[in-house]
């Protein structure tokens, strides 16, 4: 193929005479007649090789195989629904209800059951908005596939294909299926599989794994796997099993089950005085009903979701959408981020890192070499990385002076692409451009040369070849090193994260060479894990980087930090970030993710960098504080109305509260102190951590500094007012609560002093 400079580093087609007719009949030929090219190369080509499935026969595969996806498990409707009215505080609610109905009182047990429902509708609709947006994404991420089907090439969406299909693959396409490729050759992005920066030639005979991406050439190949079969079907497995720890459940069931020890234990005490002053067992049930009742917080779940749900529209606006709304919470505990390397904290992008020339040849001319022997267009990552190197050159550098004849591209047998040029003296120079060994094979390297490549191939470079010289008489130009450079906002993450109390842990699949070059460029200096099985009980202070890992390793280093102790984040782009992704605590995917890992993660970042990561911290933070609001001034409440209860009782030898007073107050208390979940709080510097045991001692010193004043108030209406034990002191005693609770929401809403916000 002739090309001639067009002076701006391009080269422009003027023959093809110098490539041999089987070359060019190959490569001129359109998809659909590729099949009689070949056949007409290859005499030995099997006929009808090639020729697809029927439409019918395709039907039968897919009933037998199912659709290539992968299996999803999804819960019924009806259990959805089952699950909002079977955990201890719908329980609690239910038993009221019982009670209520059982002594005739039809309106308190209706207002109780309303409040049951209200809380289960609430519920379900956050899990629903959050669902929906998932598939959202889903479908936007769908994907489609070029397969033969009834004899000609048709265009079906990847979830039709089954094993035996013939599909072909060009140029910037995902594989969609394990695929035997049959004719072509491909260079083959396997990043978002493996972890490996590096792409991978593909000819007839090899294997495209399901979800790789063509970064070069076109390839007609038969299925062999689909959905769960596939390579890396284990991986999806994975990320069925997986499953995270929610901070956030834990804390509101140790939350009920210390009211209901309280609760328990002023029953009994009522109990125990009602036995020794002969009080009727009619007159203390509606007592003791009213003490569960004022242990319930009946609004908690649906404040902690609430909260959720407001932090995650503030969330989406600054570039991450949640899909669980309970990632919103775990950010706010996170101390540990694991992240990917390629595609999280580098670009994903080849870029020349490195241009050294050899004895009287200077880096500009062998960045022409280099360009000479490059394709002028196309997603190679190699030439492209050439060509933007020569772009951004010295002025005139890129092709100045120099002027293809011809041009070979790269051939995946020899493992090089070459060009035929002819220089600004008019002399003819024939290049070369290949991996440094197979250069070195046909050009010998002076020492100094091969420890040159040696020092930058341990560095974690891919190192490149350049040789030019008079046609049959080759010399050394230099050398081209290649990177996955760090993306530019990488190191700021981690020193801000750093500043946050998270630390950051490097988990990839690539070598540990070129881990550790990219971890000290982006700020993480410490030791590497030697490659091989991590230690059973890793922790975040051992290594600062877990290199040449497989995604079932990723999964159980996170879940070793979790043993640990720690509250851990996850952050990747690939299939195989996906296991890790959804046993985190907080799973995040990158903008670039696959659909897979996007799938698997709680938080989904949707602008380009990874500035959403810090945002997702600080939002959780925020929410956390909210939320920790109201749960101080919940539980403040509930315990001294618990306590008031019974000092009523022994004051008044009767109840100071009726069930139905006590509903009310549920209903002016615990649902109206939700607006806490919108108010204005400063995040904290380090991470939130649910300590339910000073939560409790702080809400019971608050609760019997309330329960004086209460008891203080009762007695004066007692004593002072003269109001009725069944009449007016019950209305003075509820009115009394309820200015209680909202003073002790004043208290606890500012972490300072109350007058600071």
């Amino acid at each position: 193929m002739i090309q001639i400079n067009t002076g701006a580093g391009g080269f422009e087609c003027i023959s093809q005479a110098c490539q041999p007719p089987a070359r060019r009949a190959l490569q001129s030929a359109p998809w659909a007649a590729r099949e009689r090219v070949l056949t007409s190369i290859d005499g030995n080509k099997d006929e009808g090789r090639g020729a697809g499935l029927s439409g019918a026969e395709a039907q039968l595969r897919l009933t037998r195989f199912g659709a290539n996806a992968m299996p999803e498990t999804q819960t019924p409707a009806w259990r959805r629904v089952l699950a909002k009215f079977s955990a201890p505080i719908p329980w609690m609610l239910e038993a009221a209800i019982v009670l209520e109905f059982a002594l005739g009182q039809m309106l308190e047990a209706v207002v109780i059951a309303v409040l049951l429902c209200f809380n289960a509708a609430l519920g379900l609709l956050q899990e629903g908005r959050a669902q929906a947006t998932l598939d959202a994404l889903r479908a936007r991420l769908a994907l489609t596939a070029v397969v033969r089907r009834d004899g000609r090439w048709q265009t079906l969406a990847a979830t039709a294909i089954v094993p035996g299909d013939v599909v072909k693959l060009s140029l910037g396409g995902i594989v969609p299926a394990d695929i035997s490729l049959l004719d072509g050759s491909v260079l083959l992005d396997q990043s978002m599989l493996t972890g490996e920066s590096l792409p991978v030639e593909a000819g007839v005979g090899a294997q495209a794994y399901a979800g790789s991406l063509v970064r070069r050439g076109e390839a007609l190949g038969e299925v062999t796997a689909t959905g769960a079969r596939t390579k890396f079907g284990k991986t999806a497995e994975l990320v069925r099993v997986a499953h995270g720890r929610s901070s956030q459940q834990e804390a509101v069931l140790r939350i009920v089950r210390n009211l209901g020890l309280f609760s328990a234990s002023m029953v009994l005490v009522q109990l125990a005085y009602a036995t020794v002053t002969h009080i009727p067992a009619a007159d203390m049930v509606p007592l003791v009903l009213t003490a569960i009742l004022a242990a319930i917080p009946v609004a908690l779940p649906a404040t902690f979701t609430l909260a959720s749900a407001l932090g995650a529209r503030v969330l989406a606006t600054q570039g991450a959408l949640p899909t669980r709304l309970s990632a919103i919470d775990e950010a706010a505990n996170m101390d540990v981020l694991c992240s990917d390397k390629t595609g999280t904290l580098t670009q994903n992008q080849l870029t020349v890192a490195d241009v050294h020339a050899v004895p009287g040849m200077d880096p500009d001319t062998v960045l022409r070499h280099a360009l000479a022997a490059s394709a002028d267009a196309g997603l190679d990552p190699v030439d492209a990385a050439i060509r933007e190197a020569a772009a951004k050159g010295a002025p005139g550098a890129a092709g100045a002076g120099m002027r293809r004849v011809n041009f070979f591209p790269f051939d995946p047998a020899r493992k090089m692409s070459e060009a035929d040029v002819v220089d600004a003296h008019g002399a003819p120079l024939h290049v070369l451009k290949g991996a440094f060994a197979t250069i070195a094979a046909l050009v010998a390297a002076p020492p100094e040369l091969a420890a040159a490549a040696d020092a930058k191939a341990k560095m974690g470079y891919r190192v490149l070849g350049i040789a030019a010289g008079p046609p049959g008489r080759p010399a050394w130009s230099g050398l081209v090193s290649l990177s996955d450079p760090p993306r530019a906002d990488a190191p700021e993450l981690i020193r801000e994260l750093e500043s946050l109390g998270v630390r950051t842990v490097m988990v990839t699949g690539d070598a540990a060479p070129t881990a550790a070059v990219v971890a000290h460029e982006v700020g993480l200096d410490g030791p590497v894990c030697p490659t091989g099985e991590p230690p059973e009980r890793a922790q975040p202070a051992d290594f600062a980087v877990f290199a040449g890992v497989f995604p079932e390793q990723k999964f159980h280093i996170v879940r070793a930090f979790q043993n640990g102790g720690h509250t851990v984040g996850m952050c990747g782009d690939g299939a195989n970030d996906a296991p890790a992704l959804r046993q985190a605590q907080i799973g995040i995917a990158v903008s670039t993710a696959t659909d897979v890992a996007k799938s698997a993660a709680g938080i989904v970042l949707t602008q380009p960098g990874l500035g959403g990561i810090v945002a997702t911290v600080r939002c959780g933070r925020i929410t956390y504080q909210r939320i920790l609001t109201y749960t101080l001034r919940s539980v403040t409440a509930k315990i001294n109305q618990m306590l008031f209860l019974t000092v009523g009782l022994l004051l008044t030898g009767g109840a100071v509260l009726t069930p139905m007073l006590m509903v009310l107050l549920m209903v002016s208390g615990d649902f109206l102190a939700m607006s806490a979940t919108t108010d204005h709080v400063q995040p904290a510097a380090r991470p939130n951590v649910w300590r339910i045991g000073r939560v409790t001692a702080a809400a019971t010193a608050l609760g019997v500094c309330n329960l004086a004043f209460c008891t203080a108030v009762l007695i004066a209406g007692r004593e002072r007012l003269g109001l009725a034990a069944h009449t007016g002191l019950r209305t003075l005693a509820a009115v009394t609560l309820v200015c209680a609770a909202q003073a002790s929401f004043y208290v606890v809403r500012e972490r300072r002093h109350l007058w600071s916000s």
